[in-house]
């Protein structure tokens, strides 16, 4: 079952469980439209792998199966020289 995280790894920006603007690699490294296209260009800086757009879980099955509430922030940001 896909964790879905609630932020942008790079920008923190909020990403609740219904945002069409969120998109995960297969480890679920988690960032928005903006970094994933603009900054990373669509490699996921913790894998190395591509990303995919994340699929919205329908708010029915949230109470039974709620998102991550554990939000996951890049210290050093999205600093693709760090890759």
């Amino acid at each position: 079952m896909l964790a879905l995280r609630p932020n942008c790894e790079c920008c923190d920006k909020d990403l609740p469980p219904d945002s069409t603007e969120a998109f995960i690699c297969s480890f679920e490294c988690t960032f928005c439209t903006s970094c994933a296209t603009n900054v990373l260009k669509h490699v996921c800086p913790n894998c190395g792998g591509n990303f995919s757009i994340r699929p919205i879980r329908p708010a029915v099955a949230l109470t039974n199966n709620p998102p991550s509430t554990k939000r996951v922030l890049k210290e050093q940001g999205c600093n693709v020289a760090a890759r």
